[in-house]
Order: structure tokens, then C-alpha cells, then sequence
């Protein structure tokens, strides 16, 4: 098994995108592109896109948001620039984002938007966009909104204006969503569960699933205030998860983000298990079962003790690059059904076709009754201790060159020990060295010998 992985930036011939990042335009909020007039555009823009995509009827989109206060102004930038295009619109208020891929497809709509900034302050926003079937955008159809971005906004005559409307029962429809999620012959009674939303947009909906699926369940991070989303709670701050579980004698705790889709959870000792350990307890109960699911998808990031866990257990297991879209491409071009990230991103795709922390939560909790185990049994490998280290560089600086030949020395010294993952931001002028080995002492002496070669590049 070769344990290292080098990952290089590269430019994709006419592929280069203006204004989307890799998961739809986020930024600060007041500042370009998280401005009212842009995101109008942009709703325009992508009403413009799904006409020529498919001109045969007037397309249909839903909008959900987060509970950040900037998504009232940008709700209604949306709304203006969708109806102007054309097009009829659907808004639900507050609701996580995989809720809202879900109604994208529930309701045979033509796209879905969900406003948020994910685990980013309340003072971020950003725009994710679905297509049909609650799907990511292509690449092509990216390119094609950008491309309506590029030209100015016009507004069609008022007959042939959208509509736009408010439903009711959103959030009802996503619970029993993620209620149909969890096997018929379980429930969740004699549990109590810390449930944390982070003051987001899964405040008014995570905790009913595992309440009415059976289990005792005391709400944290439920009262969003506008500004306080992702604010010392939720699946990027565990230790208010952590102190909860421990005060009210909890046998678990489950925190979410602040739009829904990542998740983390504390056992009653309030120790955290990260997305990696997460994945891992599903997949080793799919395997118990003698269930066909292909095998796991980690990121470069994995940690490789996971991996050796998952082998010893005949599970295949292959690496994507950093980020759920590159997870869910592989899981398409093999056709497997399960894989995730150490960030609390987790895809279970015979559950929904996107990441939902809710959801995952409720397939760990079925996993630890199926393997009739506790968290810290299921978890049966300790992770290998990893060191990071950012080396700003200069344009056109090889640090490739100047780091080769170390970098050929710390591989061959590692071994089947640890592995070294080496990569270009694609942000920002940086790279990011990390060195996973089975001693904490071995990973750092290994990284800070690369990243002195990188530093010292002409």
C-alpha cells in the first residue's frame, strides 16, 4: 500500500471560473460579490442560464437561507433577479441546506439556492446553487451563468415576469425526510442526546428528528439572533457541546453547522469523533451486515490510521482531493455510497444525495445499534498525530524543485508509517505541508524538514 499522496495545482484549460469558488460565491458581506445589486445579477443570471438550458416552460426555484441577518436583504435580491429572468420562485425561510437540495428534488423544481456562509461569522454570506435534482451545478452550467454575468441585466416585459410565493411546511417535509432515513425496526428510545445547531439553520428542525424518532434531546445553540450563528457552538466549536454532554449526563452529543451539512459528535466521556471516526463506525456496521456499498472516499487529509482500520476490515477506501465536491465525484465515478471528510462533511448517498449532518448523525446512530457497540468501542484505532505547516511563496518561486529531493528522503524514512501530503493552496500564495506518522515527534521533524526546503527556494 503506497501511504504518501502529492498533490500539485493545476489549471484546467478554459475552465478558469470569474466568480465561483468551489462551492457557489462567498465572501463578506457588503463587499463584492456578498452585495445586494451583484447577487440580484446573479439571480438574474441563473434564471437566464435555466431558460436556455431548457426553454420549454417558465423554470421553478426554491430559496432557503440560514439565520445570519444578511439574508433578508440577499433573499430579496434573489427574489428580484430571479422574477426579472422570469422565473417562479419558492421560499422557505430558515432551512439547513441539504433540506433544501431535498425539496429541489421532492418538488420536480428546475434549481435550488441556499443562502449561507456554511460554518463562516454571521458577517460572511454566499450563494450555493442546485440544479435539477438537488444536485451540484455542472461545470457547463457554472460556466454558462458566468458567462450571463458578463453581460447587463435586463428584465423581461411584465407579462412574462416570475412569481414568487412563501410555503408553509418546508421544515415539516425535511423532518420526516430525515425520519425515513433511519431504519424502520430502530428507534432511538433510552438515549439522551446534547443536540447543538450552532444558531443556525437547523435550530428549528435537527433537534425534532431525534426527538420524535424517541430520544430525550436538550437543545443548545436553538436561539438565533441574527449574529450569533457558528458563535462558540456548533460543529466548529465543540467544547460547548463537549461541557453540555458532561452536565446533563448525556450518552451523546451532536453538533451540526450553521447551514446543516457537517457534523460532529462527543460521547458521554466528552471526547469529539471527527468526520474521519464518523465514517468509519458506518461503514464497519454496513460491513458487519454483509452490505454492498463499494467502499469509503476520504480526502488527502484522512488520517491513514482510518485507513489501515477500514483495510483490516476488507473495506476499499481510495483519497480525493480537500472538499465534498471531489468526495461525491469519486463516489459517482465508482458508484459507491459512502464517504466523507475529517471536517465533519459525510455522504451517504443511498440517504441524499448531499452531505446532511442530521442524516449522518442518525447512520452512526443505527451503526452503533447494528454493531451493538458505544461510540469509543466502534472507534476501534487511534488516530496517527499529523503536523501542518503553511509556507507563504513568491510567484514563479519552485519550491517543487527545491523540496524534491527531501522530500524523496522523508518518504523513504516514513515508510508504511506515515505519509506526506504536499499541495499549493488554491486561494492563496501558500503551500501547505502535512505530515502524518505514527509519533508526533517523527511528524513534525519530517515537516519542518520540508517546509525548510520550500523556504529556502529560489
Amino acid at each position: 500500500m503506497r501511504t504518501w499522496c502529492r498533490i500539485k495545482a493545476k489549471t484546467v484549460v478554459g475552465m478558469s471560473r470569474k466568480y465561483f469558488g468551489t462551492d457557489g460565491v462567498r465572501g463578506e458581506v457588503g463587499q463584492f460579490p456578498i452585495t445586494p445589486d451583484f447577487v440580484m445579477k446573479l439571480g438574474c443570471a441563473f434564471g437566464r442560464a435555466l431558460i436556455k438550458h431548457d426553454g420549454s416552460h417558465k423554470p421553478s426555484v426554491i430559496i432557503g437561507k440560514d439565520t445570519r441577518i444578511s439574508g433578508y436583504m440577499l433573499e430579496t435580491a434573489l427574489v428580484a433577479g430571479f422574477t426579472a429572468a422570469g422565473v417562479n420562485v419558492i421560499q422557505t425561510g430558515p432551512l439547513p441546506t441539504p433540506g433544501i437540495a431535498y425539496l429541489t428534488r421532492a418538488l420536480r423544481l428546475d434549481g435550488g439556492v441556499m443562502i449561507s456562509a456554511s460554518h463562516n461569522a454571521f458577517s460572511d454570506n454566499g450563494i450555493k446553487f442546485f440544479a435539477e435534482g438537488g444536485v451540484k451545478l455542472s461545470d457547463e452550467m457554472e460556466l454558462l451563468i458566468e458567462a450571463e454575468l458578463d453581460k447587463e441585466m435586463q428584465t423581461l416585459p411584465s407579462v412574462q415576469l416570475g412569481r414568487a410565493k412563501r410555503i408553509s411546511g418546508a421544515d415539516d417535509r425535511y423532518i420526516e425526510f430525515c425520519k425515513s432515513t433511519f431504519p424502520n425496526n430502530m428507534d432511538l428510545r433510552g438515549l439522551k442526546l446534547v443536540v447543538d445547531t450552532a444558531n443556525g439553520a437547523g435550530y428549528h428542525t435537527t433537534p425534532k428528528v431525534f426527538h420524535e424518532l424517541g430520544a430525550e434531546v436538550i437543545e443548545i445553540g436553538n436561539e438565533p439572533n441574527g449574529f450569533n450563528i457558528n458563535d462558540k457552538v456548533g460543529a466548529t466549536y465543540t467544547k460547548t457541546l463537549q461541557a453540555a454532554v458532561l452536565q446533563n449526563d448525556a450518552d451523546y452529543g451532536i453538533a451540526i453547522d450553521g447551514d446543516g451539512d457537517r457534523l460532529m459528535m462527543v460521547d458521554k466521556n466528552g471526547a469529539v469523533y471527527d468526520g474521519d471516526k464518523l465514517v468509519y463506525v458506518i461503514a464497519k456496521a454496513r460491513a458487519a451486515e454483509g452490505r454492498d456499498f463499494g467502499g469509503v472516499v476520504g480526502t488527502v487529509m484522512s488520517n491513514l490510521a482510518m485507513e489501515k482500520a477500514l483495510v483490516h476490515h476488507g473495506i476499499n477506501f481510495v483519497r480525493a482531493k480537500v472538499g465534498d465536491r471531489y468526495v461525491l465525484e469519486q463516489l459517482t465515478q465508482r458508484g459507491w455510497l459512502l464517504g466523507g471528510e475529517a471536517s465533519g462533511h459525510i455522504l451517504c448517498m443511498d440517504k441524499h444525495n448531499t452531505g446532511d449532518g442530521t442524516i449522518s448523525a442518525l447512520q452512526v446512530l443505527a451503526a452503533l445499534q447494528i454493531l451493538g457497540q458505544k461510540l469509543h468501542e466502534a472507534v476501534d484505532w487511534q488516530p496517527y498525530p499529523q503536523t501542518m505547516i503553511n509556507i507563504r511563496i513568491q510567484p514563479n518561486q519552485n519550491w517543487q524543485a527545491a523540496s524534491k529531493e527531501v522530500l524523496a528522503a522523508v518518504e523513504a524514512e516514513l515508510g508504511e508509517r506515515g505519509r506526506v501530503v504536499l499541495r499549493a493552496s488554491g486561494t492563496e500564495p501558500v503551500v501547505r505541508v502535512m505530515v502524518e506518522a505514527e509519533l508526533a515527534s517523527l511528524a513534525e521533524e519530517s515537516a519542518e524538514r520540508i517546509a525548510q526546503a520550500i523556504r529556502g527556494a529560489a
